[in-house]
């Protein structure tokens, strides 16, 4: 038996679709509160654990399923990095470049969460951005055209306790429901909280960087390993950055792409084995030696 802990109304959803496919007792879905995991990870009747969650949570199924000595699969929480190079479209890699930082208030695991900004176009790059970031609308859930909705999770939002730089104006929030302004913070230092952590929220610093070797040591200085990307018009180039970088995902002049037939999980803390394609697949069996010796 497998079981794969998804979010509550996703994983009924599928159930209720997957009653229509499979025989009984093929896939079900289990609701409960947090006593539920325990009995899951202990269990000897279940052979593999499926997780996607924060890092803290990661390692305590991990060792939960020591006991039993399950295989375990862990898609954990990342700190994404985009850098940018200085022969970009600003205007056009700023729209898509913000869009995927903000998107769902930030609060996706693939988000882009570190921006790494050719000082030669700094500036330019950083103004665009928060002008792009001003045209996003806040509004409650039910507003079809809002794009900045009450946050899910409590975020890394402790900027006044930080002497962090804010290039972002505090914006008029709705009365009801917890929102967060959209923030940017400008080019704090490496070692900061902001930097190092997973914010999770809509928060995201942009940072300078000018020596090719110098950035890609500074991306990988993280515990985290999810996913990165390099943008830039010369494609050789960024591709010869990306592929130093640490993580499970790469992307060169995009972030978040995904496919089916993809593998996809995370390097370092940010996860163990890999979901999808054939890997994810061979991951969910057990391997066999088969002999037959014919008798003569």
């Amino acid at each position: 038996m497998e079981v794969i802990a998804l979010h509550p109304y996703s994983a009924l959803k599928l159930a209720e679709i997957g009653a229509k496919i499979f025989p009984p007792g093929v896939f079900q879905a289990l609701s409960g509160d947090e006593s539920l995991g325990p009995l899951i990870t202990g269990h000897p009747g279940i052979a593999k654990i499926g997780f996607t969650g924060s890092v803290e949570t990661g390692k305590k199924i991990m060792a939960a399923c020591a006991s039993t000595l399950k295989r375990v699969s862990l898609e954990l929480g990342g700190n994404d990095a985009a850098v940018i190079c200085d022969d970009v479209d600003i205007d056009q890699v700023v729209a898509k470049v913000t869009f995927l930082t903000f998107v769902h208030v930030g609060q996706i695991c693939m988000n882009i969460k570190r921006i790494y900004v050719h000082e030669n176009i700094y500036d330019k790059f950083l103004d665009a951005m928060v002008k792009a970031v001003a045209q996003f609308k806040t509004g409650d859930h039910q507003d079809a055209e809002a794009f900045f909705v009450p946050e899910a999770a409590q975020a890394l939002l402790t900027i006044g306790t930080q002497g962090w730089k804010v290039a972002t104006p505090e914006r008029q929030k709705p009365e009801t429901g917890y929102f967060l302004t959209p923030t940017i913070i400008d080019n704090p230092p490496d070692d900061s909280a902001i930097v190092t952590e997973e914010p999770f929220g809509p928060i995201c610093p942009v940072l300078k960087w000018k020596d090719e070797d110098d950035v890609i040591t500074r991306v990988n200085a993280t515990k985290y390993g999810l996913g990165a990307s390099v943008w830039s018009k010369d494609v050789p180039r960024a591709k010869r950055m990306v592929e130093q970088l640490e993580a499970g995902s790469i992307w060169v002049n995009t972030h978040f792409e995904l496919a089916p037939n993809v593998p996809f999980g995370g390097h370092k803390e940010s996860g163990l084995g890999m979901d999808w394609g054939e890997v994810g697949v061979k991951s969910w069996c057990n391997p066999q030696a088969y002999w037959v010796k014919h008798s003569g």
